[in-house]
């Protein structure tokens, strides 16, 4: 039967921290041995070491996706946090049409998972926009660690059950079946989201222009402060003045401790 040492423990959770934020507290000891249990024995590893000196020579970046997606729960929805994506609707979108002069919309979805926050965001814009649409660049970027659910993404498939939540207007416009059971999203929304691969631990973000809107959305859960105080400024430093960040209702931001605004639960604003 597999186990996993203390020491084993903390040689991995102090690799994943230091590369991908995510911090593993001790009493995660039996649930990383849970998630990784089928992993391990799929490849035929004795011990936690063996497992781990695969995972530092894999140049592939497969093995640690394996083990991100294994650890993390990437569970999400259309239309989740309903209220952010009505705010973002009604007050943000609006302002950004007045006040925009090169009709360049800048929104960032990072911890994008498997989509549905981006092409609900997508879906929004698109509506809102109508037929002035052709005029704008207004596509989204949509960035997450895991090449797994960023798969998912890309192909634009979801359960039925899935987009049950979603208005009746967006099925009928925005859909088309597969069978059954999956709808898929049609090109015109599909090809209105960027995916990349990025890790938010990354020093420097590459981006040339700052991001009128990021969402960031039940990400920093898996961090412990100082890793969220330092993402944080690096949103604020990449924010435009006026832009906004969204956070998840379950997470929040110390007043004293960034210089965003708070507008609303899990909403902060850069002042101009």
């Amino acid at each position: 039967m597999l186990r996993i040492s203390d020491k084993e423990f903390v040689q991995l959770a102090n690799y994943i921290k230091a590369n991908y934020g995510i911090y593993l507290k001790k009493e995660k000891q039996t649930l990383v041995l849970g998630r990784l249990s089928n992993v391990l024995t799929e490849n035929n590893f004795t011990s936690f070491n063996d497992y781990f000196n695969y995972l530092i020579a894999d140049k592939t970046g497969d093995a640690i996706g394996t083990l991100v997606d294994k650890i993390t729960t990437n569970h999400t929805f259309f239309m989740r946090e309903i209220d952010h994506f009505n705010f973002f609707r009604d007050k943000i979108l609006p302002h950004l049409v007045n006040t925009s002069k090169d009709k360049d919309l800048r929104i960032w979805s990072a911890g994008c998972s498997s989509g549905e926050e981006p092409y609900t965001i997508a879906m929004i814009i698109d509506e809102f926009l109508g037929a002035d649409k052709k005029w704008w660049d207004a596509k989204v970027l949509a960035t997450d660690i895991s090449s797994k659910v960023l798969d998912i993404a890309l192909k634009g498939v979801y359960d039925n059950e899935g987009i049950a939540t979603i208005p009746p207007f967006w099925k009928l416009n925005y859909f088309e079946k597969l069978n059954n059971d999956r709808s898929v999203l049609v090109n015109k929304i599909k090809n209105e989201v960027i995916y990349r691969k990025f890790n938010l631990m990354d020093g420097v973000f590459p981006f040339r222009k700052k991001f009128q809107v990021i969402f960031c959305r039940n990400v920093m859960i898996y961090f412990d402060n100082q890793t969220k105080l330092d993402l944080v400024k690096k949103f604020y430093d990449i924010t435009e003045p006026g832009g906004y960040l969204f956070i998840g209702h379950s997470e929040s931001l110390n007043r004293n401790e960034t210089e965003y605004k708070y507008i609303m639960p899990a909403v902060y604003r850069k002042e101009s």
